[in-house]
C-alpha cells in the first residue's frame, strides 16, 4: 500500500470530499484552457498543402501533448493544494499560467497563495498576472490590496488611478468611501493620505464624485493626526456640494474630535440644506454631551423639514417627556405611532413602538390617569411580551396607587437567569423605593446591586444621591469622594461635591475647586454652570454669579436653575426680575421642590406686585 493510499485512508470521507472538488475544479479550468487554446488562430494554409503533411501533423501532435501536460499540471496543482500543500500548488498553478497565458489561472494561483497566507507568494502572482494583462481590473484590484497589506503604499497610487478611471461613476463612488477602511492598517498614514489625493486627482473637481473623493482624503488626514488638512478637505467638499451627506459627517467627526472651526463649517453646513441624517447624527452627539436643550432644536428642525422620519420623532418625545414637557412629548409620541404601527411587524420597530407606549403610559401616570396608563402598558406588552420594561412599568403604577408591596413582589417575583439580570431587578426595586421618598431602604438595595459590580461608579453615584435625599451628607460626600479617587475625570461626581458643599455653605474654596475641576471636562453643561454660579454666590461673588446665570438660563429655562438664579437676583435688589426667571422656572416644571422651597423660604409670590 503506497504513502498516499494510506494518508486517503486516514483522513477518510472528508479528504475524499476535498478530493472530488479539486478534481472538479481542476477539469473546469482544464476544459476551459482546452476551449481558450482551440479558439486560438489555426496557422495558416501553406501554398501546398501535399508539400508539408508531416509539419501539420507535427503541429497538431504538439498542440495536444501540450494540452494534456497543461491539464494535468492544473489537475496536479489543485489535488496537491487540496493535500494540504498549497506552496507546491500555488507555483504548480502558475507555471500553468504563464504556459497557457490564461488569465483565470493566474487568478488562481493567486488566490493558492492568499489562501496559504503567503503574500510574498501572491504579490508575484499578481505582478505576474498584471505584466500579462495590463488592462485587467480583476489583476489590478488584487495587486493592490496586496500591496496595501504588505505596507508597499507608495506603489500603490498608478493601480488606484486606474482602477478609480475604469470604474462607472456608481462603483468609483463606492470605491472612494472604502479607502480609509482598506488603507487602514498601513503603518504611514501621512503618505496613504498623500497617495489617495494623488490617485483621486481627476475625481477632486468633478461635481458628481468631487464630495466623496474630499471626504475620503479629509477622513484620512484625520486618521494621520492632520485635523487642519482635515478640515480644509471638509470645506472643500460642502464647497462641491453643500447637501453632501460624508462631508457634513466628516464635519460632524471633526467637531467631536475638538478641531478648531469645526462647529463653525457645521453650522454652516446645518444652515442650509443638510442630509437628514447629518442633523440626526448631530442631535445624537448633543444628547451625548448633555445638551439637551440643542438637541431638542434639532431634532424640531429635523421633524419639520422630514416629518416621514419617524426615530427623530421618538427621540424629540423623549427629550420632552424628560424636560417636563409631556404635551409636546404626546405630540411627538403620536406622530411616531402614525408612522410606525404599520410595520409593527417588523422586530426593531416593535421594540421603539413598546418604548413609546412607555411613554405614553408614564405621561398618563403623571396626570393620575391610572386607567389609560394600564391601557397604554397592554399595547406595549402586546408588540414585545415578556419585555421586562413593561413589568417595571407596571410595578411603578402599581406603586403610585399606594400599592408599594404590591409592585415591589411583582418586580421580586421576576426570573434573573444570570447576575445582569438580578442587577436590573435590584435597581427596579431600589428605583420604586426611591420614588416612594423610601431613601433609606433604596440605598440598601442599591448597596445588594452593587456588591455585584464592586467596581460600578455609576451605581456609587446613585447611592450617594439617596444618600443626600436621606440626609446624610457625611455618606454622601464618602461615596463620591470614592468616586473621585477611583476615576478623576468622573465629574459628575466632582460637580455634585462640589454643589452639595455650596449648598450647605460648608468648605465653600474646595467646593469651587471640585466644580471647577467638573467643568474642564463639560465647559458648556448648564447644570455644572449653575453650581460655578451657586458657589460664586455663596462666596459673595454677586455679579459673577449674575453673569453666569444669564448666559445659562437664556438657553435653559430649568426650574432648579430658575429657583437659584431667582434667589441671586432677589438678594441683589431686581426682584421683579427675580420674579419673572421663577415665573418662567414654575412654567417649565410647577412641581420642582427646589422652587418651591425657595419661595417658601423668601417669602416670594411670583405674580404679585413687589
Amino acid at each position: 500500500m503506497t504513502w498516499q493510499r494510506v494518508r486517503m485512508d486516514y483522513y477518510g470521507p472528508m479528504m475524499q470530499t476535498h478530493r472530488f472538488r479539486a478534481v472538479a475544479l481542476a477539469a473546469v479550468l482544464a476544459l476551459q484552457v482546452h476551449a481558450a487554446w482551440a479558439q486560438s488562430p489555426a496557422p495558416a494554409e501553406p501554398e501546398s498543402a501535399a508539400a508539408l503533411p508531416a509539419e501539420k501533423e507535427d503541429v497538431s501532435d504538439e498542440k495536444a501533448a501540450v494540452d494534456a501536460e497543461l491539464f494535468y499540471e492544473i489537475l496536479v496543482g489543485e489535488l496537491t493544494t487540496g493535500q494540504g500543500d498549497p506552496a507546491s500548488g500555488y507555483a504548480l498553478m502558475l507555471d500553468a499560467a504563464r504556459r497557457s497565458g490564461q488569465e483565470q489561472l493566474y487568478q488562481r494561483a493567486t488566490q493558492i497563495a492568499l489562501q496559504s497566507r503567503s503574500a510574498e507568494s501572491a504579490l508575484i502572482s499578481a505582478r505576474a498576472w498584471k505584466d500579462s494583462f495590463p488592462q485587467s481590473r480583476d489583476a489590478n484590484r488584487y495587486l493592490l490590496q496586496i500591496l496595501v497589506v504588505l505596507n508597499q503604499v507608495d506603489e500603490t497610487a498608478g493601480l488606484l488611478k486606474q482602477e478609480l478611471a475604469a470604474s462607472p461613476q456608481r462603483v468609483k463612488l463606492i470605491t472612494l468611501k472604502a479607502l480609509p477602511q482598506i488603507y487602514g492598517r498601513v503603518s504611514d498614514k501621512t503618505l496613504a493620505a498623500k497617495v489617495v489625493e494623488e490617485a483621486s486627482s481627476d475625481e477632486l473637481r468633478n461635481p458628481a464624485t468631487g464630495p466623496t473623493a474630499w471626504t475620503t482624503i479629509g477622513r484620512m488626514r484625520l486618521a494621520a493626526d492632520n485635523a487642519a488638512g482635515a478640515l480644509e478637505a471638509a470645506r472643500n467638499a460642502i464647497a462641491l456640494d453643500p447637501a453632501d451627506e460624508g462631508a457634513g459627517m466628516l464635519s460632524l467627526q471633526l467637531v467631536d474630535a475638538g478641531v478648531s472651526g469645526a462647529d463653525r463649517l457645521l453650522g454652516t453646513y446645518l444652515s442650509g440644506k443638510p442630509h437628514p441624517e447629518v442633523r440626526m447624527s448631530y442631535a445624537r452627539y448633543l444628547l451625548q454631551e448633555r445638551r439637551n436643550d440643542e438637541a431638542r432644536e434639532q431634532l424640531e428642525q429635523l421633524t419639520k423639514s422630514n416629518p416621514e422620519l419617524a426615530d427623530a420623532w421618538l427621540v424629540l418625545a423623549s427629550l420632552n417627556l424628560q424636560a417636563k414637557r409631556p404635551e409636546q412629548a404626546d405630540v411627538a409620541l403620536r406622530q411616531f405611532m402614525t408612522l410606525s404601527e404599520p410595520n409593527a411587524g417588523n422586530p426593531t420597530v416593535a421594540k421603539a413602538l413598546s418604548r413609546a407606549y412607555l411613554m405614553e403610559a408614564q405621561i398618563a401616570t403623571d396626570r393620575a390617569d391610572y386607567p389609560a396608563a394600564q391601557g397604554w402598558l397592554a399595547k406595549a406588552d402586546k408588540v414585545s411580551p415578556g419585555d421586562f420594561s413593561v413589568n417595571v412599568q407596571q410595578a411603578s403604577l402599581l406603586a403610585r396607587q399606594g400599592e408599594l408591596a404590591k409592585a415591589r413582589a411583582l418586580i421580586q417575583g421576576l426570573p434573573a437567569a444570570n447576575t445582569d439580570e438580578m442587577q436590573r431587578k435590584l435597581l427596579a426595586d431600589a428605583q420604586l423605593l426611591k420614588e416612594a421618598k423610601q431613601y433609606d431602604e433604596a440605598s440598601k438595595v442599591l448597596g445588594q446591586a452593587i456588591e455585584l459590580t464592586p467596581l460600578d461608579n455609576d451605581l456609587l453615584y446613585e447611592q450617594a444621591m439617596l444618600a443626600e435625599k436621606a440626609g446624610r451628607p457625611e455618606d454622601m460626600e464618602r461615596l463620591l469622594r470614592t468616586i473621585i479617587r477611583r476615576q478623576p475625570d468622573y465629574y459628575h461626581a466632582s460637580n455634585a461635591l462640589g454643589y452639595s458643599m455650596a449648598d450647605r455653605g460648608v468648605n465653600l474654596e474646595e467646593a469651587r475647586g471640585h466644580i471647577d475641576a467638573a467643568l474642564v471636562h463639560a465647559p458648556e453643561d448648564p447644570f455644572i454652570l449653575d453650581s460655578k454660579a451657586w458657589v460664586e454666590f455663596r462666596l459673595g461673588n454677586t455679579q459673577e454669579a449674575l453673569k453666569i446665570f444669564e448666559k445659562i438660563f437664556a438657553k435653559q429655562q430649568d426650574a432648579e436653575i430658575a429657583a437659584h438664579y431667582g434667589e441671586v437676583l432677589w438678594s441683589a435688589g431686581d426682584r421683579n426680575k427675580a420674579m419673572a426667571v421663577w415665573q418662567q422656572g414654575l412654567r417649565s416644571e410647577p412641581g420642582n421642590q427646589t422652587l418651591k422651597d425657595t419661595l417658601k423660604r423668601l417669602g416670594a409670590t411670583p405674580g404679585a406686585p413687589q
